[in-house]
């Protein structure tokens, strides 16, 4: 216990139906202690903010189910977690401060004081080359500038963020719509051992042990995305993708808003143009557009002047095929007519453009810049 605040209490207060995050925050803040709120009497209880009568009876009434809770902590144990509170000093500072912030975080890994400076990235499951390539951008960037980056590990965008950041030796937090021993999509279980490994970050979840991982839990996993972050970035999105609901997530809480502007043709750019359409989200070309507008802040952390990154060595031949290449995946063919190069000499210098980190190759020899 510390500070009159009992984590069993917590997670036996929290499986009580109708009892809800912001009830059980209001109820410990206001008797002090868990011990208090459930030694109270229902007269007592219902003299507290959005408590009602049901509410205090099925308190009072409701009897704690100790070898449930056991599991709990066994399953946490199997897989090296932790659980912290709403009134845990390490909990995240910004998420504390939203409308409804969970109660209970079951964590892998650490947060850090780092993690108060974090930037989320959700995006599209099906990027465009485009979307993967200005989500490895900023990604890179905001992993270069020791800012913690928040997404979801869902499939697409989410995969590519967590991945580029610890790529470029950053931090990353994993917010899942399941518990953290059922992690998902299965092929990311990799990703989150990396992640959760001493130093890199955290992958975190507000939902018991043993919860699958289902579409109805994304709301308010998103919530916690965008309320743990200064601001939230929309890479690519549909109109009508998951994203879009971290958008709105972010504006909810009052957080600032980017998008990346895309194609007007690409039906995944619809949801990130239309935000910027309206008004809601900040257009942005480059990580220094998210800086500016967080300057404040962010400034903590910020050198004055961030040393450019050093530019490959490009040989004539290179340098003349990258000038052709653009975020668009170009064929062989196409790259070697517009050089007028042989296309086995122009396959010989992508896979040294491809070495140098300056071009990546899809499927079906197809070339784009990164």
């Amino acid at each position: 216990m510390q500070n009159g605040i009992d984590i069993r209490d917590l997670i036996h207060l929290r499986s009580i139906p109708g009892i809800s995050d912001r009830k059980t925050i209001a109820l410990v803040d206001h008797f002090r202690s868990t011990d208090a709120v459930l030694a109270a009497d229902p007269r007592a209880l219902i003299k507290v903010r959005g408590i009602r009568e049901p509410d205090a009876s099925a308190i009072r009434h409701t009897a704690r189910d100790d070898r449930a809770i056991d599991t709990q902590f066994s399953l946490l144990n199997k897989v090296n977690g932790s659980l912290l509170s709403y009134w845990d000093a390490v909990y995240p500072e910004q998420l504390r401060n939203i409308y409804d912030p969970p109660v209970l975080l079951f964590l892998r890994g650490a947060l850090t004081p780092a993690d108060r400076y974090s930037i989320a990235m959700v995006g599209t499951r099906h990027p465009t080359p485009y979307g993967r390539a200005a989500a490895e951008t900023f990604a890179r960037e905001l992993a270069r500038r020791s800012i913690t980056v928040v997404s979801g590990l869902a499939r697409g965008v989410d995969t590519i963020v967590h991945r580029t950041t610890l790529q470029h030796q950053g931090r990353t937090v994993a917010v899942l719509g399941g518990s953290i021993d059922r992690i998902y999509p299965g092929e990311n279980i990799p990703l989150a051992d990396r992640i959760a490994d001493a130093g890199n970050g955290a992958v975190l979840s507000e939902l018991f042990m043993s919860t699958p991982s289902h579409p109805a839990f994304f709301p308010r996993r998103n919530r916690i995305i965008s309320g743990m972050s200064l601001g939230t970035l929309i890479v690519e999105s549909d109109e009508d993708g998951g994203a879009m609901i971290t958008a709105t997530t972010a504006l909810d809480q009052n957080r600032e808003l980017f998008s990346i502007p895309g194609s007007i043709m690409e039906r995944k750019s619809a949801g990130t143009n239309k935000l910027i359409k309206s008004g809601q989200a900040k257009l942005v070309q480059s990580v220094d557009d998210i800086l500016v507008e967080l300057e404040h802040a962010l400034r903590p952390i910020l050198p004055s002047r961030l040393p450019a990154a050093a530019q490959p060595q490009l040989n004539v031949f290179e340098q003349k095929i990258a000038e052709q290449l653009s975020s668009e995946p170009q064929h062989v063919d196409l790259i070697a007519e517009r050089t007028q190069l042989a296309v086995s000499d122009v396959l010989v210098n992508l896979l040294g453009l491809e070495f140098k980190g300056v071009v990546r190759q899809m499927a079906g020899k197809m070339f784009l810049r990164v």
